[in-house]
């Protein structure tokens, strides 16, 4: 009964946000797709993070590597959105396989720290590599066309992209719930919690953290090769090592191991930045004191906190 009451809320969720453009101004259109974007970025990040118990602090290389493939793609070859995303998420996952290959033979802080050093040395690549990447200017002016599958979709209209992003979002989340409650799933999750034991089962412990590390990075590469379109340039920002606190700070404040938990945190990081920026232009400053007094009196994160409350409740 409980989880048919939650399907009939994500469902009426579904629906009132997917006809947002028709009540909502163009302002929170343009808010509630980024706000998609880096819950799915987050989210990918929460099952290396959460799941698997991985710190990656450059994470925002598979991100940035899907935007730039989008971005390459759609103006030089015009492809179809549709093919210009399957190849974004190529695209993260061979750039994760070849990461997380050295990265996962190393625990704890020296796996983060390396992934770190993998995340600045693809930031390297992408702003000295003028020639194919257009250095600090970034890739800019290509042009939405098609979705491809035989659908018309004006992906131009920033309603029609948003509906297309939240659709897209809600399958790979789907899939992502998918893995994370599969054998696969609760594999990552004893791993996490005593890595040292699931190996004296005679498990490869460094093949699934290598398999979870490459299947995050495909899901970031989706994000990024939606991003690009829709931010309408894909620059090294993209692939800054400082993007990849983002999915951290939001996995963190959402709750970390809940699977909305990275899509809450994202919520309230894009609207409190934005409602702050309209306010002062020391948005960081203020940005950074809410965000750490939520992560002090929440510690399992605001929707981590909120169903633990729930539980002890019941």
């Amino acid at each position: 009964m409980r989880n048919a009451i939650i399907a009939l809320i994500l469902l009426a969720l579904f629906a009132a946000l997917f006809w947002l453009p028709s009540y909502a101004p163009y302002f929170y259109i343009f808010v509630a797709t980024e706000i998609l974007l880096m819950g799915l970025f987050a989210a990918s990040f929460n099952l290396i993070f959460g799941y698997t118990g991985m710190l990656s602090f450059g994470h925002a290389a598979f991100f940035g590597i899907g935007g730039y493939t989008a971005a390459l793609l759609l103006l030089h070859f015009q492809l179809p959105l549709f093919w210009v995303l399957l190849l974004s998420m190529l695209a993260g996952m061979l750039l994760a396989a070849v990461i997380g290959f050295f990265c996962v033979r190393l625990d704890e802080v020296y796996f983060a720290m390396l992934t770190l050093a993998f995340g600045m040395m693809t930031y390297a690549v992408v702003h000295q590599w003028r020639s194919l990447t257009n250095g600090s200017d970034g890739v800019a002016g290509f042009a939405l066309r098609e979705f491809g599958l035989g659908l018309d979709l004006q992906l131009a209209d920033p309603a029609v992209y948003y509906q297309m992003v939240l659709v897209i979002v809600v399958l790979a989340s789907l899939a992502l719930y998918l893995i994370t409650r599969s054998p696969f799933g609760l594999l990552l999750r004893a791993i996490s919690e005593n890595a040292e034991r699931v190996a004296f089962c005679g498990i490869n412990v460094r093949r699934y953290r290598l398999l979870s590390f490459i299947i995050a990075g495909t899901f970031a590469g989706l994000a990024g090769g939606l991003f690009a379109p829709f931010n309408r340039v894909a620059n090294p920002d993209m692939v800054h090592w400082t993007e990849s606190a983002q999915p951290v700070l939001m996995t963190i404040l959402g709750g970390a191991g809940y699977f909305l938990g990275p899509y809450f945190g994202a919520a309230v990081f894009v609207l409190l930045e934005t409602w702050i920026t309209t306010y002062t232009e020391q948005w960081m400053l203020f940005l950074g004191v809410i965000l750490a007094i939520m992560v002090i009196f929440f510690r399992r994160g605001i929707l981590g906190t909120i169903l633990d409350w729930l539980l002890r409740r019941q």
